[in-house]
């Protein structure tokens, strides 16, 4: 046994793992597990620190995601029917867009369609008006023809700062025509054709004396001028819809704010 001990205590002396500079390979040293942990607590306290240094508008939105999650996964009732009626509505007008393009199945009757708009445009509609203001002669003629222009300046202004705030596009990507672009109607909603034939024939059918076939055709001008916004691809049917309405609203106010005959011979001596 001790001749024993002398040849261990040998061996350990000439064993190289033994030496001070391979001794972190037998056994880790303290230092290094301390640092390594001081090293994970103060990145899980930077962490901490940043998350309760973030924009509290962004944990906002990060709570709220989820709630939008939950309204897009369960929409309400009113949300589900206008999202239905709007996709009706894009279909059956892109079905009734038969003059949108040449390749379309009534292409050839595009410019049938086209003229057929035209009659129902401001800037025809206000020189003519002008024209008949120059050339009448009656104070009756003359106060009737101012009322409408006035209703005529009324209805572009109405129509295009509707069409900006809606800001909505056409069933089809059609670029708008140089007379559009002169009365500002360049959006979709709601149609200034429309309007402007419906607050037309209002206007005609209450101040002219017609015959009730003119008073037949006069009304089924308006609704054709309407169709045909829809058949060029440049409507939707809801668009040409309101448009109707708010010609008919035009008139409504043109009644309420209808300029007197005194009026009129005072503007028409100041033009």
């Amino acid at each position: 046994m001790p001749a024993s001990q002398p040849r261990s205590r040998a061996r350990d002396r000439n064993n190289v793992l033994n030496r001070a500079e391979f001794l972190s390979l037998n056994q880790p040293l303290k230092g290094n597990q301390e640092s390594r942990s001081s090293g994970r607590k103060q990145s899980g306290q930077a962490g901490a620190a940043g998350a309760q240094n973030t924009n509290p508008k962004e944990r906002r939105q990060s709570q709220q995601l989820p709630e939008e999650d939950c309204m897009q996964l369960n929409p309400s009732f009113k949300g589900i029917a206008f999202n239905s009626l709007l996709a009706i509505d894009i279909c059956m007008s892109k079905r009734l867009g038969v003059c949108a393009n040449r390749a379309s199945s009534w292409g050839g009757a595009r410019s049938m369609i086209n003229l057929l708009g035209i009659t129902g445009h401001g800037i025809p509609w206000i020189a003519g008006t002008l024209i008949c203001l120059v050339k009448s002669s009656t104070l009756a003629g003359q106060e009737v023809l101012m009322n409408l222009l006035l209703a005529l300046l009324l209805d572009i202004v109405i129509v295009a700062g509707l069409q900006k705030l809606a800001k909505r596009k056409g069933p089809y990507d059609i670029n708008p025509g140089l007379l559009d672009y002169l009365t500002m109607d360049t959006y979709a909603f709601p149609a200034g054709h429309a309007s402007r034939v419906a607050m037309l024939s209002k206007f005609f059918l209450n101040h002219l004396v017609l015959a009730i076939p003119l008073r037949i055709l006069l009304v089924l001008w308006a609704l054709c001028v309407g169709l045909s916004r829809v058949m060029i691809g440049r409507h939707h049917i809801t668009d040409v819809l309101s448009g109707f309405v708010f010609g008919y609203l035009q008139f409504r106010l043109v009644e309420l704010i209808w300029m007197s005959s005194n009026t009129c011979q005072m503007l028409i001596s100041i033009w």
